[in-house]
């Protein structure tokens, strides 16, 4: 008969590796679902949105609108100004573009803008002035290479046109963002974001 000593410490040994098969696969699974740019923009270069009516059209557009909102904000941003969606934004019908940038915003943006526009003149100024460039800066190391995520490319235009950035300097915000046709409220989804980072992280409200 085996030493009960032995025969205790064979299984647990038996146990750990077990366990530790269990963890490393769960890790791996894990891994395996987390949305990443690069799946992003597979994603979009891998369907014909062109080709589908229906619900399957609709599953489409609402597959994409997740993993948009699992991204980082960061990664949401860059992935904005680089016009990922814009092969399918072209085929999309004018509610389903509002559609998908309305539910790919962060919660309570709308709350945000309200709050932005009782600032005072000098803050919102220098803040759209500060969100402006932080995206800049972004758009530069993109398009540097600086990052390593091949996914948003090097060679993409910048994140806003003057014209816009001119708007958004002279004209409210709020006003401006509800008259605004989809394809402008996508293009300065990324100024938004940044702003209601700036006001939740109480950066706005302190001034420089």
């Amino acid at each position: 008969m085996a030493n009960p000593r032995r025969q205790t410490l064979i299984r647990a040994a038996a146990g750990f590796v077990v366990i530790w098969i269990v963890a490393f696969a769960g890790y791996t699974v894990a891994k395996s679902m987390k949305v990443t740019p690069e799946k992003v923009v597979a994603y979009v270069d891998s369907v014909d949105l062109n080709g589908l009516t229906g619900d399957a059209r609709a599953r489409a557009i609402r597959r994409l609108t997740d993993m948009m909102n699992k991204l980082t904000l960061e990664e949401r941003q860059r992935l904005r100004m680089a016009r990922t969606a814009d092969k399918w934004f072209l085929e999309m019908t004018e509610e389903e573009k509002g559609g998908f940038i309305e539910a790919t915003m962060p919660t309570g943006f709308k709350q945000m803008l309200a709050a932005f526009e009782e600032q005072p003149a000098d803050k919102r100024r220098r803040a759209i002035e500060e969100s402006l460039t932080r995206l800049r800066e972004l758009n530069s190391q993109t398009r540097s290479g600086a990052t390593t995520n091949a996914a948003f490319g090097t060679n993409r235009p910048p994140g806003l046109s003057p014209e816009l950035e001119a708007k958004v300097r002279t004209i409210g915000l709020k006003s401006f963002y509800s008259q605004s046709s989809a394809q402008t409220k996508a293009e300065l989804a990324p100024v938004l974001e940044e702003l209601q980072r700036a006001m939740e992280s109480g950066r706005m409200m302190r001034g420089r």
